[in-house]
């Protein structure tokens, strides 16, 4: 049996999640606390970071990145880069905003600073960044729009891997009540179709102790 360690709010272990779903394959989740730097988990990934996809044989594959694109290599009778060179391009463009810049701009600002900072034991939220994601967010919302406007799906006319990271940051943004949906409307009915796809339903299960969700979390028609 493969084995995925996980942090249940990372959106990156999400990310993979989805697509192992997706791929119909089988999988243990074992949560990874990184911050105790378990020398057993460190033999896998130095780096001290989620995910660490373990398959079958024991082989680890490292990085989300990497974790998605050998399972698209590896089980191909589900596609999730695209059919062709154009299309890969696509959704690896749009992969790279939603993971580095979306990342960087609003998920760590938000859930790290609310969430994993106070799991890691790092100190306090930081207001200057949670004011930054906030504000960041709305940014992302509208390109969202500008791309579901002239296409089925983010990347065109598939569903694909820049679906599955777009949606996996706003999971875990929605978890801690930070998604602004009220003011965009478009972004919230992609996000609806996302919800509804049963790869994403054992994401919104997932449940922080002393954290609970908003009520809408969970519910596949807002």
């Amino acid at each position: 049996m493969r084995i995925l360690y996980h942090i249940p709010l990372c959106p990156f272990s999400r990310k993979v999640r989805v697509v192992l779903k997706e791929k119909n394959l089988e999988f243990e989740l074992r949560q990874e606390r990184v911050w105790d730097r378990r020398p057993e988990y460190l033999q896998m990934n130095p780096a001290a970071e989620v995910p660490v996809l373990v398959e079958s044989d024991g082989s680890p594959i490292v990085d989300s990145g990497v974790i998605c694109e050998y399972l698209e290599e590896v089980y191909r009778d589900r596609l999730l880069l695209g059919i062709d060179p154009i299309d890969r391009a696509e959704v690896r463009r749009l992969i790279a905003w939603f993971d580095l810049k979306m990342n960087r701009e609003v998920t760590q600002n938000l859930v790290g600073e609310k969430m994993l900072k106070r799991q890691m034991g790092y100190g306090t939220p930081s207001s200057a960044a949670i004011r930054a994601g906030h504000a960041n967010i709305h940014y992302h919302l509208d390109y969202i729009a500008f791309l579901v406007e002239r296409r089925r799906w983010l990347a065109g006319d598939h569903f694909s891997l820049a679906d599955i990271a777009a949606a996996a940051h706003l999971s875990v943004l929605d978890y801690v009540g930070d998604v602004p949906w009220g003011s965009h409307e478009l972004a919230k009915d992609w996000y609806a179709r996302i919800k509804s796809r049963p790869s994403f339903r054992p994401l919104l299960a997932d449940h922080i102790p002393g954290n609970p969700p908003p009520e809408h979390y969970t519910d596949l028609d807002f």
